[in-house]
């Protein structure tokens, strides 16, 4: 019990936990500026390995690691702009549509991860470094944790700012969620909705890009086929989580990563059980966690409903 009480005295602890956290708070993010305004985003599996793969390729190829992270943004725009209009101009299933890119996504990265990968076997690039913020590291107890975390966590920081600001403090942000809760309301007050919808889906895809990208341009500094490993279901789950409320997605994102990066620990701590049971903690703990909170969640009312001008 000492053991697994010193844990939480570890600074590692929680540098990895924030470091885990970063692309699931991205990731969420994206997720949720799609739900906002009525799309269910199921290529965010897809996207996210596609941001990783062209982010790696990019760098890989001799460009600046923050070229590679706005290739990754682009890549997820550029997916999200299929998915919708496939789902928002043509109305056909979400559900349908992000399974497809999600399937198109993983093995359209693979295929062409091993056409182009070194024949050497060497795929490792230049990752991002801890970001050397002035003063950072002078804050009692959080500085030697932030001060080793990279530029993308604060960029994560910043675009969580933004996206809620946008939200509940901008017009755009106002006919966001009008569109989510009652698109013929919103139409009613002049608003295109498919406009809106398309400009949703599209920003929060970028965001899975950029997801997608600090996987592979800091967490592992490579690529490698199922990179993303599932984060991009957990992100779904945690829109959720978040109540589909932008100041929650960091707690659910700090939620999961604390769980996973202290599992790691605690099969060291705790020997003699399987590590399978380990594996299983985050995922089993959100589960419960969820559990509790979907039945307070209320998903806007739009969700996963097309809209067609004139029909009722």
């Amino acid at each position: 019990m000492a053991n697994a009480f010193d844990l939480l005295l570890d600074t590692a602890l929680w540098v990895a936990m924030l470091r885990i956290a970063t692309p699931f708070l991205l990731g969420t993010m994206g997720e949720l500026l799609c739900e906002r305004v009525g799309v269910v985003n199921l290529a965010i599996e897809g996207i996210m390995t596609l941001g990783a793969f062209v982010g790696w390729l990019v760098v890989m190829h001799g460009a600046p690691l923050w070229a590679g992270v706005a290739a990754a943004a682009l890549t997820g725009l550029a997916v999200g702009a299929v998915h919708g209009v496939l789902t928002v101009l043509l109305g056909l299933a979400q559900h349908v549509v992000g399974i497809g890119l999600t399937l198109f996504g993983v093995a359209f990265s693979s295929f062409v991860f091993r056409m182009v990968a070194p024949a050497s076997g060497s795929t490792k690039v230049s990752a991002f470094t801890p970001a050397s913020l002035p003063l950072i590291s002078d804050i009692p107890l959080i500085g030697p944790v932030l001060a080793q975390q990279s530029a993308v966590f604060y960029l994560a920081l910043l675009l969580l700012a933004m996206v809620s600001y946008f939200l509940y403090r901008t017009p755009l942000g106002l006919a966001a969620r009008m569109v989510g809760e009652s698109p013929e309301a919103a139409a009613a007050q002049g608003i295109s909705v498919a406009g809106v919808r398309m400009l949703g889906v599209m920003a929060g895809s970028a965001l899975m890009g950029v997801a997608g990208s600090f996987l592979s341009l800091v967490a592992f500094d490579t690529f490698v086929i199922n990179l993303v490993g599932g984060r991009g279901w957990m992100c779904i789950a945690l829109v959720v989580f978040a109540s589909w409320k932008p100041r929650r997605v960091l707690l659910g994102a700090l939620f999961f990563a604390f769980v996973d990066a202290a599992q790691l620990r605690l099969q060291q701590v705790v020997p003699g059980l399987p590590y399978q049971l380990f594996l299983m903690l985050p995922y089993v703990l959100s589960i419960v966690v969820l559990i509790g909170l979907s039945r307070r969640a209320r998903a806007p009312q739009a969700l996963m409903v097309p809209y067609r001008k004139g029909q009722r």
